[in-house]
């Protein structure tokens, strides 16, 4: 949805910089050098550089170690039918007993 969105909103604004009045297209307040695109530019690469210098700058903490100690696997368990000893007669019959490794 975003990307639908953000699409209609790209081709709104390229249609009305294309279909503006022909009258207002040719009004002009400055001499078309680009002195203010490229002073814009130079402000947010400054400003960039300015902030990113901000936002690494000061000390970092690190508490215990650098790396996730998850410890040793659990053991592998599963469920058998075995054969047990019946404790009232002395034969023997099926249970489900659970093995681990």
């Amino acid at each position: 949805m975003k990307r639908i969105v953000s699409g209609l909103l790209i081709a709104t604004a390229l249609m009305g910089s294309a279909v503006q009045p022909a009258a207002a297209r040719d009004h002009h307040h400055h001499d078309n050098t680009g002195r203010a695109i490229a002073g814009g530019l130079a402000a947010g690469v400054v400003g960039g550089l300015i902030g990113g210098t901000i936002v690494n700058s000061g000390p970092r903490y690190v508490d215990g170690p650098r790396y996730y100690d998850a410890g040793p696997p659990p053991p592998r368990c599963w469920y058998e039918d075995r054969d047990v000893r019946n404790r009232y007669d002395g034969g023997y019959h099926t249970e489900t007993v659970r093995v681990c490794d």
